[in-house]
């Protein structure tokens, strides 16, 4: 294990791409309550193998130990969170804003154990897992980072709601979201995507709901731990109820790119490309990366290669196994 990450330019417009994988320099454990489970838990991270990708393990009684990989095939619910594993056995929830994290701040493999069914909820944006993989610090392995660039459009859509997949020098996301409520109404925002741009633009972005649904979510089991020291609560009179207001001017909409981040990182590699969406949410997007992952023709696996002593690193296609989905 080497001890600094080093980034390469990959002939992509000056986007910069890891060239190797990375995992955290040491441990890290942080403590919260499930947003809608309501219960406290803790949550620890290890340093992991090269491709051993991101891996979840419940260490609490009645849990069985197995190991759920973080991956589209595992996705079991997207009512509210995003949840991997069997809803009726071994699960953890709400795993968006963690994934998106350690999507976003390049940290391809991490052991987790987690004493409960769901992802601590923290302040209810990514800042706190920004904030304590920045502490522990970032490694490189000796191992190539794969990624998984488009090659071709690909777009689903869901009554009146659309995401798409198209080609793209760099990691793209712009996303788009329409609410009648006009505390919220019309936002859009895009941008390339990298550690910084997550730190500063997205991850400070909290999740969001109405007063007027919170009896109804209660009563079906949901948004227990929900409070104002974690969630963006819109009021009857169409007005944000939280003392200290806004993060951003657009918050809404910077948490509904934090949810697309966090949801794509389920690819089990990182995209060259550009994602779009108009009223996304949870379903769409695991239904966006899913129609993706089986079109063959619409995406290609890369790394970057070094042809010639000190040539400039490119991307270009391989054949070798990548911790992903399409995996037998």
């Amino acid at each position: 294990m080497k001890s600094e990450t080093h980034t390469k330019r990959a002939g992509l417009l000056g986007v910069e791409l890891l060239e190797y994988q990375t995992t955290l320099k040491s441990s890290l454990t942080l403590s919260g309550v499930g947003v809608h489970s309501g219960a406290a838990v803790s949550i620890r991270f290890a340093p992991a193998d090269a491709d051993t990708g991101v891996v979840f393990q419940r260490v609490d009684a009645g849990a069985s130990g197995q190991m759920i990989r973080a991956l589209a095939t595992e996705v079991g619910a997207t009512d509210l969170c995003t949840g991997l594993g069997d809803p009726a056995g071994d699960h953890v929830a709400t795993v968006e804003h963690l994934m998106a994290a350690l999507s976003a701040m390049g940290i391809d493999n991490v052991s987790i154990e987690i004493d409960g069914p769901e992802v601590p909820i923290m302040d209810g944006s990514a800042t706190a897992f920004v904030e304590g993989f920045r502490r522990v610090g970032i490694a490189q392995l000796s191992e190539k980072r794969r990624y998984i660039r488009i090659v071709k459009p690909v777009r689903i859509e869901s009554g009146s709601s659309w995401a798409a997949f198209r080609p793209y020098d760099g990691t793209r996301f712009e996303i788009d979201i329409d609410f009648e409520s006009p505390a919220i109404g019309r936002q859009s925002f895009a941008t390339d995507m990298n550690a910084e741009v997550f730190a500063s633009e997205v991850a400070k972005a909290r999740t969001f709901g109405f007063i007027k649904d919170v009896e109804r979510l209660w009563a079906a089991g949901y948004a227990l731990g929900s409070s104002l020291e974690n969630s963006l609560v819109i009021g009857e009179d169409h007005r944000v109820i939280n003392a200290e207001g806004l993060r951003y001017p657009d918050e809404f909409v910077r948490h509904k790119m934090l949810d697309a981040v966090g949801d794509l990182a389920l690819a089990g590699a990182r995209f060259i490309g550009c994602f779009r969406s108009y009223r996304g949410g949870h379903r769409v997007n695991a239904d966006a990366l899913r129609h993706l992952l089986s079109d063959r023709s619409a995406f290609e696996i890369v790394e970057t290669s070094r042809r010639g002593h000190g040539r400039a690193a490119e991307m270009v296609a391989v054949n070798a196994p990548v911790y992903a989905p399409w995996m037998p």
